[in-house]
């Protein structure tokens, strides 16, 4: 641990020669990896990640370092490094104390994940393993895993300031291969929490969650060729958000909006949605997978609204790009490691509820796409064009689900999709992922109820939808 006497020489070195902020991160994580696969425990591993980042700022410049070398020396080596970036006068003044900031831990544990031992965990695996193997011969391959990353977080500022934070994040995971005359399909689910050991013997039903992975990657691998042309698609709740995630949500960040580079810099205020879609993103979630209790400079994450009846309302802010925007850090500023210097990253995002059910939607669309859950995907951030996969997709006829199709890809832009989103169900929920951006890779929830866009580019080898 960094004492507090160090810590104020450190920035007070840091700031000497003009820097106007100085920010010291101090991080003490512990991760632990166990998997099985096809039976057999097949890794069991723990690591232990320590070291020190520190950011300066002066105006709209930043300079950043990091170091595992937690001595004295090594330290202010780190800062001499950093403070050679300045040359002026020292314009803020010097620390003779910092204060301690309570922090509200917002999660309810029962059981904390490095509680539970291996052997328990080894348990959990091989039977769920056992339980998706046995759907199916022509499934050739499982993996089930469970990973730990217990994270203590000291962050020390030139203001004064101090805050102390734990996380701790466990996540179980399935994947499955199944092959049949040289056709090949997999399948991923990977349900994470901060809730505790608890969310997955008592909460989560997890042997169905076996089950029903290996019931969909054959329902998948017996599919059709998806068909290809411009139709209604119906897309699923929970999962199906990492479109809103990765075409828009990331668009919505102070990191790309500050400096022009995204496709809704500057139109606070404007229509940028159908007028039944609401979004937010809410880091302040209890025991949810994107939630903290404290982002990693020193704020209380929030529920921040981002579109409201279709107007875009606010963006995801941290300090830094802040002073470029004119707007205070609003609890969106986070990081994968010290390694990484912070910046606006989502949470919790999700469209809101609407006023449909999801049975309602699928009666209402005579011939369209039922796109439940996705794979791979790619988005240019300049432009806001997208493409996605479906690894879970589905043919829907006359208001009916009529066959699963695989192979197909939504192709579109972040501006249209949100103008054609013209269905919205009540039935809100959660996808637990890991995003990567230009602060590494964190935890992150994409949400949504099941929505439509009445229109998008359906790629696909199935010929005419059409035909179905």
């Amino acid at each position: 641990m960094l004492s507090k006497k160090l810590a104020i020489e450190i920035l007070n070195k840091a700031t000497s020669t003009g820097a106007d902020f100085a920010e010291i991160y101090y991080e003490d994580t512990l991760t632990r990896n166990i998997s099985v696969e096809n039976g057999k425990v097949d890794t069991v591993g723990s690591n232990i990640i320590n070291g020190v980042g520190l950011r300066l700022l002066k105006d709209l410049r930043s300079v950043y370092g990091y170091t595992n070398d937690l001595t004295k020396k090594g330290l202010l080596k780190l800062v001499d490094s950093l403070t050679a970036s300045f040359s002026s006068e020292r314009v803020v003044n010097e620390l003779t104390n910092l204060k301690k900031v309570k922090v509200k831990n917002i999660h309810k544990v029962e059981r904390p994940f490095e509680d539970v031992s291996s052997e328990e965990v080894i348990s959990l695996l091989k039977e769920t393993n056992k339980i998706c193997h046995d759907v199916d011969s022509r499934i050739v391959r499982v993996i089930t895993g469970f990973a730990i990353t217990h994270n203590d977080v000291t962050i020390f500022n030139s203001k004064g300031l101090v805050w102390n934070t734990v996380r701790s994040y466990g996540r179980f995971f399935i994947s499955s291969i199944a092959s049949e005359n040289g056709k090949i399909e997999t399948r991923f689910d990977g349900p994470g929490t901060q809730a505790g050991w608890e969310y997955f013997t008592k909460t989560l039903d997890i042997k169905n969650l076996a089950k029903t992975n290996g019931e969909k990657v054959i329902l998948m691998l017996n599919a059709k060729e998806c068909p290809s042309g411009k139709f209604p698609v119906v897309i699923g709740n929970g999962w199906g958000g990492v479109i809103f995630h990765e075409a828009c949500g990331h668009q919505l960040e102070a990191t790309s909006v500050a400096k022009g580079l995204s496709v809704f810099s500057g139109m606070k205020g404007q229509q940028i949605a159908n007028p039944i879609v609401s979004a937010y993103d809410d880091g302040s979630l209890s025991n949810e997978w994107g939630s903290n209790s404290l982002d990693d400079e020193g704020n209380i994450p929030q529920k921040n609204e981002l579109i409201k009846d279709g107007i875009l309302t606010g963006y995801l802010v941290d300090s830094f790009n802040g002073r470029r925007m004119g707007e205070d850090g609003n609890g969106a500023c986070r990081r994968q490691s010290y390694k990484f210097e912070p910046t606006s990253r989502m949470s919790n995002t999700y469209i809101a509820p609407g006023k449909s059910t999801k049975e309602e939607i699928i009666k209402n669309t005579k011939l369209g796409l039922y796109a439940v859950s996705f794979g791979g995907g790619s988005v240019n951030p300049a432009t806001g064009d997208f493409n996605f996969g479906c690894s879970e997709a589905y043919i829907i006829k006359n208001g009916e689900i009529l066959c699963p199709v695989r192979g197909a890809t939504l192709v579109g832009n972040a501006r249209d999709i949100l103008k054609h989103i013209d269905m919205i169900a009540d039935d809100c929920a959660f996808g637990q992922g890991m995003c990567g951006s230009a602060s590494g890779s964190i935890p992150v929830n994409v949400g949504q109820p099941t929505i439509r866009v009445d229109e998008i580019v359906v790629g696909g080898r199935g010929g005419s939808i059409n035909e179905f």
